[in-house]
């Protein structure tokens, strides 16, 4: 055989790779590492950055790497029995004394066989595990080829995407676009890894494994019992008030009007000092001020966001009943992602 048709079987099998290390090092690549590689001025990050931005575009990027396999092994195929097949047929009549129809049949087969194995490998494993272990540099190496293709494939994508979408919806079936996204055992496997490859130290390893934690913990876990907490009575006198407060290390205390697990407001120790100094004695009623109240049932990683949207720093833990429990603060959420025990919270 000609160096020409061993030159075209080994193209084919690099286009193969080059689509397969396009296809996995877009899905694995973070799009953080890319965004920023943009604003450092990076041409090729500049360029791969509008794919990975919109799910839309990210599957005809997809796309194009699919087909760009498609057709390359395909290719390979009918190359490999146009040529090597054909080459081959002699010899193997020539060896085990066969026809010539059955010897070529006999070559496609031998052909075919040693060409997927092949392609397998080097154009299938070999770029996978090469895109999964260095995503950012192999999602670089291939976005202009795979730009060109884009154009080049376009016509395709829109028939074939939009084939593919309607079969889904007839089999009651919601596309749904690339994304990327991870699972939170993913996660904590990748964490792991960065820990195994010297990226991470321990001590962060284990408080991004306490933040993953969060999601696993109520607010009923976080908070402390109303039992523990230091209260005031709404209509407490003022004298008791001001022996309360003077007793008491926090600067905040919940307020209850009737029994303690109707928690009604809290008491800042710094607006009854003010109040005080400008009007004298006040009554508690006027002093405290709302409480954010949360179910006990609320994931820990979803009370983050309730202090942050509602600015507060403490909530009333309620149960299914709407009576109060406890008390959660944001020194408790902390205790918990840093491991350590929570400092004495102001708002108890």
């Amino acid at each position: 055989m000609s160096p020409g048709v061993w030159t075209g079987i080994l193209l084919l099998l690099l286009a193969n790779a080059l689509y397969v290390a396009a296809e996995f090092g877009a899905v694995g690549v973070r799009r953080s590492n890319i965004r920023r590689l943009s604003e450092d001025g990076h041409r090729l990050a500049r360029r791969l950055l509008p794919q990975l931005e919109s799910p839309a575009a990210l599957d005809r990027y997809v796309g194009a790497s699919q087909i760009g396999i498609t057709i390359s092994s395909l290719a390979l195929g009918a190359f490999a029995q146009a040529t090597v097949s054909l080459a081959l047929a002699p010899v193997v009549a020539r060896w085990f004394g066969l026809d010539e129809a059955t010897a070529f049949s006999v070559s496609v087969v031998v052909v075919l066989g040693t060409l997927t194995a092949t392609q397998l490998v080097l154009g299938e494993l070999v770029p996978k595990a090469l895109a999964l272990q260095y995503p950012t540099q192999t999602a670089l190496a291939t976005v202009l080829p795979l730009q060109w293709s884009l154009g080049l494939f376009r016509p395709f994508l829109a028939l074939l995407n939009g084939t593919a979408t309607l079969v889904l919806r007839l089999a009651g079936i919601s596309p749904q676009p690339h994304r990327h996204l991870h699972s939170p055992e993913e996660i904590e496997l990748m964490i792991a890894e960065s820990r195994d490859g010297g990226l991470l130290e321990p001590a962060e390893q284990q408080r991004l494994h306490r933040a993953l934690g969060l999601r696993r913990k109520l607010a009923r876990d976080l908070m402390v019992p109303l039992d523990r907490l230091t209260m005031l009575p709404a209509d407490a006198a003022w004298d008791d008030v001001v022996q309360t407060v003077s007793s008491s290390p926090y600067s905040r205390l919940p307020v209850y009007r009737g029994t303690r697990d109707r928690i009604v407001g809290t008491l800042r120790v710094k607006d009854l000092v003010d109040r005080y100094v400008v009007e004298g004695p006040v009554p508690l009623e006027r002093l405290m001020r709302p409480v954010l109240r949360i179910a006990a049932s609320l994931p820990a990683d979803r009370i983050v966001g309730q202090f942050r949207s509602h600015r507060a720093h403490h909530a009333i833990v309620a149960d299914e009943a709407g009576q109060a429990v406890g008390l959660v603060t944001v020194q408790d959420v902390l205790g918990e992602l840093l491991g350590q025990a929570a400092e004495a919270s102001p708002a108890r």
